[in-house]
């Protein structure tokens, strides 16, 4: 029954009610998937979401596409000193087994570089993630303001 209600949801456009609920994908769980909206010619953007790996075997993010960016990547950020850095994760983010990871402002984020065009609130893109396990999957993201992220800061 949850299948049917997902290919409907894909289907008119309801992405944020498919969402709600997370989606389930292999041993995983993906949920509060949003991304944040950016001015006129801005060229970057981040991605957030929450992972949660329900299986007994750790999985790994090890990339991450989307049509209306000419280059993704996975990123984290993080103190060094006084001074805030940001690196891509090359060996990409791990999924504990039995455990979450939370793609959050400040911290582990999907990083949209070269967008090709404005992300403006409520639009819904697609965004596929691989992972080394479990394979691919493209999920819908809804474009959001900022403080939407403050929301889900777990």
């Amino acid at each position: 029954m949850k299948q049917i209600l997902l290919f409907f949801c894909f289907v008119f456009g309801f992405s944020n009610i498919a969402l709600a609920d997370g989606i389930k994908f292999k041993q995983l769980e993906i949920e509060y998937a949003w991304i944040k909206e950016t001015p006129p010619n801005h060229p970057v953007t981040g991605g957030y979401l929450k992972i949660e790996n329900d299986g007994n075997t750790a999985d790994v993010l090890i990339g991450v596409s989307a049509n209306f960016a000419m280059k993704s990547e996975i990123h984290e950020m993080k103190m060094e000193g006084d001074v805030m850095k940001m690196r891509p994760l090359e060996n990409g983010l791990v999924i504990p087994a039995d455990g979450e990871v939370y793609l959050k402002p400040g911290g582990y984020h999907l990083m949209f570089m070269k967008l090709k065009q404005q992300m403006i609130p409520m639009d819904v893109h697609q965004v596929t993630l691989t992972f080394k396990n479990s394979g691919s999957i493209t999920i819908p993201m809804t474009v959001h303001k900022m403080s939407h992220g403050m929301k889900h800061s777990h």
